[in-house]
């Protein structure tokens, strides 16, 4: 009877220290969540300065460091398709003072690249979505087509000089150029840049002949006329261009590709510090000035929840990978 007795106690005591443990654990997670943030904050950007990545990152940093009371500092690191910058931020110390501002291209890359260092959706928490942005077929205001059916008969015509820029290996803009050679039977020469920027100056300087752009960093070249949109790849027009067609409309049944934009942590982030990220980002989004800017831009403000967040990368990493299978793009 004592020796059960004795265990019995024993065991209690066990679960007690657990307990204790895990009481402890969690008041010291409210404890770093109370007191973060204590230094500036690192937003990476996985493309270089210039681009709708970074246009956002920045519009979104420098409000939400008057939020939070410190600094927000964007860190450009580019390259393979975004990836760079995501497998960084994945490995970094989970404390809240390390963030991605990651895209769709992410969720693109897991099914485009046999071999990633890390898995976008198991290593990064989402915080949330800031803002969609279509994406825009665009070509130089001198070349002879005024529409997508006189595109595809001059890339027929002239395959040699048919080149189409993308923002990366993997990204929605290269994504957008093998359905559109899928939808229209063209042959494209793929050119990947790391990023928007150089991909537009090359547009702008004739060295490619079109690009399927994010409308943010081509939107004052269209207005300039320097560049012409001959169509936009979401299956509605955009606000910003609302004379511009859809590719539906111009005869590709069921195009429907656009570009969104986010923020995530290291996944072991505390979730308190996620709740607060999210808290105020989503303050900055629905704020008059933040939308304000989102429209000059060409860009649709969001603002969701982290599980709405969650849903929507499941989603469309499911259906890319669809895309990826259909459209043959495989990279090492």
């Amino acid at each position: 009877m004592t020796f059960l007795l004795d265990r019995f106690t024993a065991r209690w005591q066990r679960l007690g220290l657990r307990s204790a443990g895990l009481a402890l654990a969690g008041l010291a997670q409210a404890a770093s969540a109370q007191s973060w943030p204590a230094k500036p904050v690192t937003l990476v950007v996985p493309f270089p300065p210039g681009g709708t990545t970074d246009v956002l990152a920045r519009a979104l940093g420098s409000a939400l460091s008057k939020n939070l009371g410190q600094s927000v500092i964007v860190d450009n690191r580019p390259g393979a398709g975004a990836t760079i910058g995501a497998d960084a931020v994945a490995k970094a110390k989970p404390d809240g003072y390390t963030l991605l501002m990651g895209a769709v291209h992410h969720t693109i890359a897991s099914s485009v690249y046999k071999k990633l260092p890390y898995d976008f959706q198991r290593d990064l928490a989402p915080i949330t979505t800031v803002a969609v942005v279509p994406n825009v077929l665009v070509v130089q205001a001198s070349t002879p087509a005024n529409n997508v059916a006189e595109l595809v008969t001059l890339l027929k015509a002239q395959p040699d000089k048919a080149t189409f820029g993308s923002n990366g290996n993997g990204t929605a803009q290269h994504l957008i150029g093998a359905q559109f050679q899928a939808q229209t039977g063209v042959v494209l020469t793929h050119i990947p840049y790391k990023g928007s920027g150089p991909m537009a100056t090359d547009l702008l300087g004739g060295q490619i002949l079109l690009s399927f752009d994010t409308i943010t960093p081509v939107l004052q070249h269209i207005r300039s006329n320097k560049l012409r949109a001959l169509a936009v790849t979401t299956s509605t027009r955009s606000p910003a261009l609302p004379e511009v067609p859809t590719l539906e409309e111009a005869g590709l049944k069921g195009f429907n590709i656009g570009t969104w934009f986010g923020v995530l942590a290291p996944v072991a982030t505390p979730r308190d510090i996620v709740v607060r990220l999210n808290t105020e980002m989503v303050k900055v989004i629905q704020s008059p000035e933040f939308v304000k800017r989102m429209e000059e831009i060409g860009a649709q403000p969001v603002g969701n929840r982290p599980e709405e967040m969650a849903r929507q990368i499941k989603s469309e990493t499911d259906k890319f990978a669809d895309l990826v299978k259909s459209a043959k793009v495989v990279l090492e």
